[in-house]
């Protein structure tokens, strides 16, 4: 499995995580990075997954709106938690991270509903971060 990708899947479970126990996701990366340190079963926190998950946490609200505003029909509060932090962190890399190319993130996003979640997740994170992709100048204009 690639770094990068491995990171993206750490970011998620951090997300993820944070979202279950109503913490924020910073006070769960450093809970990670101190397992990390001081327990040598656990994977080091790389700084990619740092950076995702940083990243995610300045833009949470912005990325919720985008979220409530686009997700047809559905309430972000109804939502899978699994699809809820996957396009999260895809919505994150996909607008403010400039160096992955837009069809990687969503490849990505997808992939990891394949593996976590339910066998029409990948359609709808596919079809929310597509449309992210498409409004991606406006949205960033817009903050």
């Amino acid at each position: 499995m690639a770094a990068r990708n491995k990171a993206r899947k750490r970011a998620f479970q951090i997300l993820f995580e944070a979202d279950q126990r109503g913490e924020s996701v910073r006070s769960v990366l450093a809970d990670w990075v101190r397992h990390s340190r001081t327990d040598d079963r656990q994977p080091p926190v790389g700084e990619f997954t740092m950076e995702l998950v940083e990243g995610y946490a300045e833009y949470a609200d912005r990325i919720d709106d985008l979220i409530v505003t686009y997700a047809v029909d559905w309430e972000i509060d109804r939502m899978p938690v699994v699809d809820r932090n996957i396009i999260r962190l895809g919505a994150y890399e996909l607008i403010w991270m400039d160096e992955t190319p837009d069809a990687v993130v969503i490849d990505e996003a997808v992939q990891l509903a394949k593996e976590f979640s339910t066998d029409d997740s990948p359609s709808f994170v596919n079809g929310l971060l597509a449309r992210f992709k498409d409004l991606k100048p406006n949205l960033r204009r817009e903050q």
